[in-house]
């Protein structure tokens, strides 16, 4: 801090002094030849700024008003504003001089102007002040510090030596005197205001305390423009967020409420195009790359694992993404799934503008492996390409806070399905137990009928043809009821039961199921080609039962022919084994193929063919327990095809699906 102006027998100094862990350093310089520089002088003049600055409303106003000041205060021949982007590029954004020097208002400087280093010094002193660029440096006596032995920390100290390379740097931009003031927002390098002139300058310790105090109003102003600025976005994303998530809530799922909604999704983040990728599905909207594209790059981003991943150059990161820059250059992707490749994505397409530079950015720093400072700073023009406009901090915290929603989003709904599958497992349970119950308990009276209708047949010797007709209607009427009672106990009892599995022998199988129905086919011709049959590994009791079920419905559709053909065959298929049951009888139309495994489901009239309308939807079910497949192929008047498929490897039986 300055302290005061005192004399020595030497004459007048003013007086700064900063305190660190090597002790206490004091400063001395000469005052100003003025005593209107002082800082009761100056602070009226700092008032007036103040009040100047408070209803600026845009920071690039606010700039302007800040190089004008520090000119006025310093007598700089040029000051200007320059603000650093996020990879640390300054931009000039406002600018005060005299025409000594030249413009630089709205060129750019590549952030190897400022190293790292640089940048922490700038923050730990706001103010930095080099009167002559020619100056000879004087060696601190003595050479080490008496406290710890170790060379003086200088970085506070206000008359400081700097880097030789900087003074070369300044001498390349035609100026020997410099002053520096930090602009701070939350503790971050956020720009500079530069002071320069073509002759040595030397501004004196009253008025850099005045800059420093200017600078620390400038750092406050614009961080609290550069606030209202972030809330104002927040705000504005909410509440897009908010209308976004009130169009889902009532959507069956998000997917469908997001395509419905194309408006409220690009803007959630101001995007040209968004895609979804869910379950392998890619719904686009926009401008956006098209669906082979974005499977590749979702399988890229998968790769890195990034939750949110945002850029304004993919190329750079992922060259492939060249080829679709033009609608793609930025990319913002949230992954809502830890598992599969599941990504929601906007994109922004590619700007091509032109930059103007402060000399060639491109040109190295560092030259055979030494740092040189750049010797050119004529406006040097770069078209830039294969970039979108930058996404901001907003516009990826709302993607985070997006993936939040989607993910609570989808959560509810897994448990409400799971609640309703639940529910809908109790409903079965209690359906089978019901259906159990009712079946086991008719097979007693329908065997009754037909027992009493028989014996009443054949006592009663005076009935004539009608009444044994009758008689007979009812007999085959209660036979037919009682082989629907057999089907639906066996079909209830099939979710009942355990399924044990070990290698059954199918050509065994097969064999057995063609001998039981010979008595079903006697008068008519039939031939069997019974082929190759690999082992399966299954129930045999279940398995035999399907066998049964795919030949008799066989035998039954080929009625009509003169001659029936009933092919059993089967193949290795890797993992799993194939077997089918093709016939030449009556076949189907595969636009109703979807109904065929269902309960009670016929292609035909009951009257042309006889049956309860179980046996596939049995043979489906024993299918389905044993983790298989089962098809059916037809052609109308050409036959059917009917195949299922096993998994040879063991598996946990679900018990009660």
């Amino acid at each position: 801090m300055f302290l005061r102006t005192i004399t020595l027998t030497s004459g007048p100094q003013q007086v700064a002094a900063h305190q660190g862990e090597q002790g206490i350093i004091v400063e001395f310089e000469a005052p100003p030849a003025s005593e209107g520089e002082t800082l009761e002088a100056l602070y009226p003049r700092l008032r007036r700024f103040v009040a100047a600055t408070e209803d600026a409303r845009e920071v690039r106003a606010i700039a302007e008003a800040a190089v004008r000041e520090v000119r006025a205060l310093t007598g700089f021949n040029r000051v200007m504003l320059y603000s650093f982007d996020t990879e640390g590029v300054g931009t000039v954004i406002a600018e005060d001089g005299d025409g000594v020097l030249p413009s630089y208002l709205d060129l750019r400087f590549p952030a190897s102007d400022i190293p790292a280093q640089a940048r922490a010094l700038y923050r730990l002193n706001r103010l930095r002040l080099i009167p002559d660029a020619n100056y000879t440096p004087s060696p601190i006596e003595p050479a080490l510090n008496p406290i710890d032995g170790q060379a003086l920390d200088l970085s506070g100290a206000a008359l400081r030596s700097v880097s030789p390379i900087h003074l070369q740097y300044m001498r390349n931009m035609g100026t020997l005197a410099s002053m520096s003031i930090s602009i701070l927002v939350d503790g971050e390098l956020w720009g500079l205001i530069s002071g320069h002139s073509a002759q040595p300058h030397l501004v004196n310790p009253q008025v850099r305390t005045a800059c420093d105090f200017l600078g620390q109003i400038v750092s406050l102003q614009i961080a609290a423009r550069v606030r209202a600025q972030l809330a104002a976005d927040h705000v504005a994303a909410k509440r897009t967020e908010t209308a976004l998530l009130s169009r889902l809530a009532p959507a069956q799922d998000f997917q469908v409420g997001l395509v419905q909604n194309p408006d409220l999704w690009l803007d959630l983040v101001h995007a040209q195009g968004a895609a979804l990728v869910v379950d392998g599905v890619v719904s686009v909207v926009g401008q956006a790359p098209s669906v082979p594209e974005i499977e590749l790059l979702t399988a890229w981003l998968k790769a890195r694992g990034d939750a949110v991943f945002t850029t304004d150059a993919l190329s750079s990161l992922w060259p492939p993404g060249e080829v679709f820059a033009p609608d793609a250059s930025g990319v913002l992707a949230i992954s809502i799934s830890q598992l599969h490749p599941d990504y929601i994505l906007w994109f922004r397409p590619e700007v091509i503008r032109t930059v103007t530079w402060s000399g060639d950015p491109t040109k190295p720093a560092i030259e055979t492996g030494v740092l040189h400072p750049r010797k050119s700073f004529e406006a040097w023009k770069q078209q830039v390409r294969l970039r979108s406009l930058p996404w901001t901090d907003v516009e990826t915290e709302t993607a985070a806070d997006f993936r939040n929603a989607i993910q609570n989003f989808v959560l509810r709904r897994a448990e409400e399905r799971a609640e309703l599958t639940a529910e809908l497992e109790r409903s079965n349970k209690e359906l089978e137990a019901f259906s159990y119950s009712i079946s086991h308990d008719l097979r007693a009276p329908f065997r009754h009928i037909v027992g009493y209708a028989e014996l009443l047949k054949t006592k009663e010797s005076n009935l004539d043809d009608k009444s044994r007709h009758y008689i007979q209607t009812i007999v085959d009427s209660a036979l037919t009821a009682g082989r629907l009672v057999d089907d639906l106990l066996a079909f209830s009892q099939l979710g009942r039961s355990q399924v044990t599995r070990a290698p059954v022998d199918m050509r065994k199988l097969a064999e057995e199921t063609r001998r039981a129905l010979e008595t079903e086919i006697e008068g008519r011709v039939v031939r069997w080609e019974i082929g190759n049959l690999p082992p399966a590994f299954g129930d045999a009791g279940l398995l035999r039962q399907v066998m049964m079920n795919l030949v008799d419905n066989a035998l039954k559709y080929t009625r009509p022919r003169e001659e029936a053909v009933i092919a059993i065959a089967g193949e290795d298929r890797g993992d799993t084994t194939a077997y089918w049951v093709r016939d030449n009888g009556v076949g189907f139309d595969m636009a109703y193929v979807g109904k065929l495994f269902g309960v009670f489901q016929r292609l035909h009239r009951i009257e042309d063919f006889e049956g309860t309308g179980i046996g596939l939807a049995l043979s489906k079910r024993i299918i389905d327990r044993h983790h298989g497949t089962i098809e059916a192929y037809g052609k109308l008047g050409q036959g059917a095809t009917l195949l299922f498929t096993l998994p040879k490897a063991p598996r946990k039986d679900d018990e009660g699906h």
